[in-house]
């Protein structure tokens, strides 16, 4: 009989074992899965697609000024450096000068976020504003169809970058021509990145040479409503490569300049002075003094906007203009009448000047001050655009209205169906009693009206989805507590003596609220999208209300708690999180908290027990605080500055190499040539960092050799620490000289120094969390409850069926690990505040903008933004590596089970971001819209991240591969 029993208990060990195992895997899973559906929801909720179709193409009923439209866009051209007069009083555009001030019109183009070429292009020549998910979907292609004034002309010529032009080619029939270069001319380390505008000059000189001799093409040539666009790339490769204010940046300025001279001059003689040619010149983002873009910088979001020719009004002289910035007075210009307008307005401007009807999808605005005509053609042209972008609105409105059901449909109310006739008759009764500029200014008033019924309809679920992933948020982040106080706390035990079952009416209620939910949005033909953020809360919150019997023995616990302390704790809960928020915004709260920290053992008995380690903790906390206060990387680069990171880190060997050999240990053969290994992957990348930067300084482009050797080290870097002892303190620097080497060949000037002092930061944290748990009672050797497999099922089965009264004795040797205390709130808050310090402290900001291409020139140099972006990327995570492989550590030395200090990181990362989620903006600035969008981001990635790093940081420190057929050691 006990036989049986025995064989019984083993199976029902086996069956746990497999189930426990299940449902901590699923529990990750789960955990991923809803963060990542959090992470998307702002797209859907702050960033869906605008676009609408079924609308009648409108176009203006006379006779266009221009048959043909010129259209140059100075790719990344900023509006200062085109406008400024130079160190000797001199424009560097001298061309583009004179045509301000005697032959056209100027001012500036604001341009929106994302300020990349993609929606910069898409804005000026389809007349609408891409959502960011867009972007992501293609960044070269389109992954929406739109209408633009390219598919609207007869023709059109296009020559420049592949990455853009083929945005238009592939969505117009075949009246599109595309002349463009090899992809792989676009290299910033090229000896001179200006032959990609030459080429364009030079190609379109043989174009209209050769038309001379083909009539076909001369005939096509000579219609009207076509277009040449002119993409000119060099001055964005040039501000990347060596940033707007090199020599570089400026040369290429001029030479646009007088490559646009001679093409207005051969297109004149071309036609014969037929002067009925319209210009235009702009770009489709700036860039930020560091040669980057993306963000809502005013450096990135102002562009030059310079036209002339048939149908531009002349430039008019002008009293002193206010304006919120000081261009007017830097650039000399303040009595030339300065006209702004909105980027996505070029393209009804464009439609305008040459006939052709306004881009369906268009919502800018005709300025037609721009417009050099009779009142009755601005009128009209205005009255066009007007009902251009009502038509969108009505189709809009009524796409909303058939998906909602009518007692919950709350339509537009400033602008009713009798409210657009009405508006409509009245301004066509202005335009036939000659009053244009009363109907100018009624068409101009329905057209925002319009604007602001598309923005309605456009947004009308956002407080719905906003709510429902709010709940999601605070579902989550309650369950993952209950979870930590039920399996990994004492807080309450022994307040509960009966478990209850929970009732069948729950599951019961939560079925039917989902069934509901699921009808309610199958009824509004809602997308699949919005199931998943209505239904998400469901189970979560049944899982929360499942644990009611924790929920209760948590509050009468509570209630036993002193409140004054209970208040303390929340406040300095909550005082914790918020300057982990700020830090965000302001940096130097980074350095504060860090001056804080410092002061910490004075605090505690550790000052008196352990001076040693508490001089060390107080010391490399002071010195980690200089980072956040350092300028942001990128601005002033400092190759000599890496070269001394270098240095160090070949000293850290030797010093390490020599304490190995002093041990004696019977590995140390092994580790000194593992280490002389690090060491001479340092020196190869020292030498590439050193190489290519002269090289690229000579513009000799970026050696192959360089670029091999960097490309090794990076594998390299993955493999290697595995490769050391499973010791502890050998394994945590084998990982850091590891990482340096790579670290080293995307480093620009001081970063390169921070992981070394993040690393010796964590170092003596390690001992210092060993010392607060030997100091506390608990010795690492101490018994507590055993967390191995076996010993909880048996204590599972003793639950289950007290009267078998199983006795076990666990005698693995393995880790024992305890219940959580408050100190490890403490624990965890620490490690939240050390990743927001890996991040920023390397002179990140929280914007979209913060990163340097200059940084990934070891490994390339021609433009490839997935590669660029995940180089960039891996930059960002070594310093988070080192820190979780730390944490890593602590985890184990202070006995603390990896999975429930891990939730508590987490419950502190969600927390954060719903605090970014209710700060996300699309109103205001463009700089606060971008950086809104941008720490949300942030947040939510670091909190995905985590959960892929936890798992690295695990095999980087525990696991070793085999080498030389010696067994594995243990970690510690």
């Amino acid at each position: 009989m006990l036989s049986a029993r025995n064989k019984s208990t083993a199976s029902l060990l086996a069956f746990l074992e497999e189930f426990v195992a299940l449902d901590m895997l699923l529990f990750f899973i789960v955990g991923l899965l809803v963060h990542f559906v959090f992470f998307t929801s702002i797209f859907d909720i702050y960033f869906t697609s605008p676009l609408v179709h079924g609308m009648t193409p409108q176009s203006t009923p006379l006779p266009p000024p221009a048959r043909r439209l010129v259209l140059i866009v100075a790719d990344g051209l900023r509006a200062d450096t085109l406008y400024e007069l130079d160190e000797n009083g001199n424009s560097r555009a001298p061309f583009i000068r004179n045509i301000i001030m005697h032959e056209g019109s100027w001012g500036i183009s604001h341009t929106r976020v994302p300020t990349e070429s993609r929606p910069g292009h898409v804005a000026l020549i389809a007349g609408f504003y891409e959502d960011v998910s867009a972007v992501a979907k293609g960044w070269k292609e389109n992954p929406v169809e739109f209408d633009s004034l390219i598919n609207e002309s007869k023709y059109t010529w296009s020559w420049g970058s592949p990455d853009i032009l083929s945005m238009f080619a592939k969505a117009t029939g075949n009246h599109v021509y595309v002349y463009s270069y090899d992809a792989n001319d676009e290299d910033f380390g090229a000896q001179d990145v200006t032959k990609l505008d030459t080429w364009v000059f030079d190609n379109i000189k043989e174009f209209f040479h050769a038309a001379r001799k083909n009539q076909s093409l001369f005939s096509q040539l000579n219609e009207e409503k076509i277009v040449f666009f002119l993409h000119l790339l060099g001055i964005d490769t040039n501000g990347h490569a060596h940033r707007p204010s090199s020599r570089e940046y400026k040369e290429n300025v001029k030479l646009v300049d007088e490559g646009i001279k001679e093409i207005v001059s051969l297109l004149k003689e071309f036609y014969g002075n037929d002067e009925k040619t319209a210009f235009i010149l702009t770009s489709d983002h700036g860039m930020t003094d560091w040669g980057f873009h993306g963000a809502g910088h005013p450096s990135e979001t102002y562009t030059p906007f310079v036209a002339w020719g048939a149908g531009i009004k002349y430039p008019q002289k002008v009293p002193a203009q206010q304006f919120d910035d000081a261009l007017l007075k830097e650039c000399k210009l303040e009595y030339w009448e300065r006209r702004d307008i909105n980027q996505a307005d070029v393209a009804p401007l464009m439609a305008s000047l040459i006939g052709v009807p306004f881009p369906l999808n268009s919502v800018g605005i005709l300025p037609v001050d721009y417009l050099n005509n009779t009142d009755v053609f601005k009128a009209e042209s205005m009255f066009t655009n007007a009902v251009q972008i009502l038509e969108q609105f009505k189709v809009k409105m009524t796409q909303k209205k058939e998906v909602t059901l009518p007692f919950l449909f709350t339509p537009f109310k400033l602008l009713s169906d009798s409210k657009q006739l009405n508006i409509l008759r009245k301004a066509r009764s202005y335009i036939k009693q000659k009053k244009y500029e009363e109907a100018v200014s009624l068409c101009q008033e329905l057209i925002q009206l319009a604007l602001k019924g598309l923005s309605y309809y456009h947004t009308y679920d956002r407080f719905f989805l906003g709510f429902t992933v709010v709940l999601g948020f605070v579902g989550w982040a309650s369950y993952a507590s209950l979870y930590i106080i039920k399996y990994h706390s004492s807080l309450t035990r022994g307040v509960s003596k009966e478990v209850k079952k929970p009732s069948r009416l729950l599951p019961c209620s939560f079925v039917a609220i989902g069934i509901l939910i699921a009808i309610f949005l199958l009824i509004q033909s809602c997308p699949w999208t919005y199931y998943v953020y209505c239904l998400l809360p469901v189970p979560i919150w049944y899982a929360v209300l499942r644990q009611y019997q924790v929920i209760q023995d948590l509050v009468t616990s509570l209630l036993t708690f002193p409140p004054s302390h209970f208040v303390g704790y929340l406040l300095v809960c909550t005082l914790g999180i918020e300057v982990l928020v700020l830090s965000f915004f302001y940096r130097y709260m980074l350095t504060a908290g860090l001056v804080v920290f410092a002061v910490w053992p004075f605090t505690t008995q550790l000052w008196t027990r352990a001076k040693g380690i508490s001089l060390s903790w107080i010391f490399f906390c002071l010195l980690l605080a200089v980072f956040p206060l350092m300028p942001v990387v990128g601005r002033k680069p400092d190759i000599f500055l890496v070269m001394g990171a270098g240095l160090l880190v070949l000293l850290l060997s030797l010093f390490v190499i020599t304490s190995l050999i002093k041990s004696k240990e019977s590995f140390v053969n092994e580790e000194v040539m593992l280490h002389l290994l690090q060491m001479l992957s340092t020196v190869l990348s020292m030498f590439a960092v050193y190489s290519t930067h002269n090289s690229l300084l000579k513009k000799q482009g970026l050696p192959f050799i360089n670029q091999i050797v960097s490309w090794v080290i990076l594998a390299s870097s993955f493999v290697v620490p595995l490769l050391s002892p499973t010791v502890l303190f050998q394994r945590l620097v084998s990982i850091l000289l590891s990482s340096m080497s790579t670290y080293l060949l995307l480093s620009t000037g001081y970063e390169a120094f921070f992981p070394l002092v993040l690393s010796c930061l964590m170092f003596v944290w390690i001992h210092i969390e060993q010392e607060i748990l030997q100091q506390s009672g608990v010795s690492c050797k101490q018994k507590v409850a055993c967390q191995h497999h076996h010993c909880i099922y048996l204590r599972i089965l003793n639950t289950l069926y007290p009267v078998t009264s199983i006795q076990f004795t666990c005698n693995t040797d393995i880790t024992q690990f305890r219940q959580l205390c408050p100190d490890d709130i403490r624990r965890a808050f620490f490690l939240v505040f050390f990743l927001l310090t890996a991040f920023f402290g390397t002179g990140n900001i929280a914007s979209l903008n913060s990163f340097d291409l200059a940084s990934v020139y070891c490994f390339l140099t021609i433009f490839s933004p997935f590669t660029m972006g995940a180089l960039m990327m891996w930059k960002i995570l070594i310093p988070f590596v080192l820190v979780m492989c730390a944490f890593e550590a602590v985890q184990l030395t202070t006995q603390l089970s990896s999975k429930s200090l891990f939730l508590m990181v987490l419950i502190i990362s969600d927390i954060m971001a719903l605090h970014f989620f209710f700060l996300i903006k699309d109103y205001g600035s463009w700089l606060d819209i971008g950086t809104s969008i941008s720490h949300y981001v942030i947040v939510m990635s670091m909190a995905i991240v985590l959960v892929f790093l936890n798992g690295l940081a695990q095999l980087l420190t525990t696991k070793k591969l085999k080498l030389y057929g010696r067994p594995k050691s243990h970690l510690i």
